[in-house]
């Protein structure tokens, strides 16, 4: 739905209280997939800004360190046009959240890549790139990026292979720079490589594979980043098999120090749950 409730004051207060109390952190929120950044003038356009704008008012209200936000699809348009009308929506968003939100605030917006099919932006990272060029100038907040594992994988890079995985993070370190990336999504892939196909499976179920995941949840490029979980949930306990999945995956003298929690991945040692 486009439509949006606004936070219950006593319902952040408490999520305020037991992140504190269990130390909760960060706290990641992922926008509505009904948004399109990209969209040319039109309806589509016009509630996809107001949708970010709220996006941004809602993860301010509950103090999220984090937004993330696919780049969106530019059909009908050229890549370069695609991404002047992401940035665009972006700082015209921002623009329109209040004033005493805007204030001190400590949110980052995060850019996702994305498995590139059809005119979906953000398949290369180079694009992700570009539109972060665009947009920073003129924001007051800062944006980083968010990689998905099974996204990078249907996307060219094979992240079942250490090879592919070196090539992701010496890409990375490119065009994006990976004190940039603060947050990955842990997704194993239903689909082939180059597929570009979303299709996302619980850890070690898919082409990337448990070894796979072994390499990138210990890299030490990747070790202290947030790993967010989007796996299926196709019966009752799924959540809970794809964390336990990964913490198995992780090597012995680390292990001691995770804390299951409501919304990460691995971040010094925590695990984290997406809520999608």
């Amino acid at each position: 739905m486009w439509r949006a409730k606004t936070p219950d004051a006593e319902q952040v207060k408490a999520l305020r209280q037991l992140r504190e109390k269990h130390d909760l952190r960060p706290l990641a929120v992922h926008d509505s997939y009904l948004i399109n950044l990209a969209a040319p003038p039109s309806v589509i356009r016009e509630k996809s800004i107001e949708a970010f704008r709220g996006e941004l008012e809602r993860a301010l209200v509950i103090g999220a360190e984090y937004l993330v936000t696919h780049p969106g699809n530019y059909k009908g348009l050229t890549v370069e046009q695609g991404m002047l009308y992401v940035a665009e929506a972006i700082v015209l968003a921002w623009r329109g959240v209040r004033p005493e939100l805007q204030r001190g605030s400590k949110l980052t917006i995060l850019l996702e890549n994305t498995a590139g099919a059809g005119a979906q932006l953000g398949g290369k990272l180079e694009e992700l790139a570009s539109i972060r060029e665009l947009v920073s100038p003129y924001l007051e907040i800062p944006v980083g990026f968010c990689l998905d594992t099974c996204h990078c994988y249907v996307s060219g890079f094979d992240l079942a292979q250490e090879a592919g995985l070196a090539e992701l993070i010496r890409h990375t370190s490119e065009v994006l720079g990976l004190d940039r990336v603060p947050i990955i999504h842990a997704n194993d892939a239903k689909m082939r490589l180059g597929s570009h196909c979303d299709r996302h499976a619980h850890i070690g179920t898919g082409y990337i594979g448990l070894e796979g995941f072994r390499r990138i949840l210990n890299h030490e490029e990747f070790r202290e980043k947030a790993f967010v979980l989007e796996t299926p949930v196709d019966e009752p306990g799924d959540d809970l098999r794809n964390i336990t999945a990964l913490k198995e995956l992780v090597f012995p003298k680390k292990r001691s120090t995770i804390k299951k929690s409501s919304r990460s991945g691995m971040n010094g040692g925590r695990m984290i749950r997406s809520s999608t």
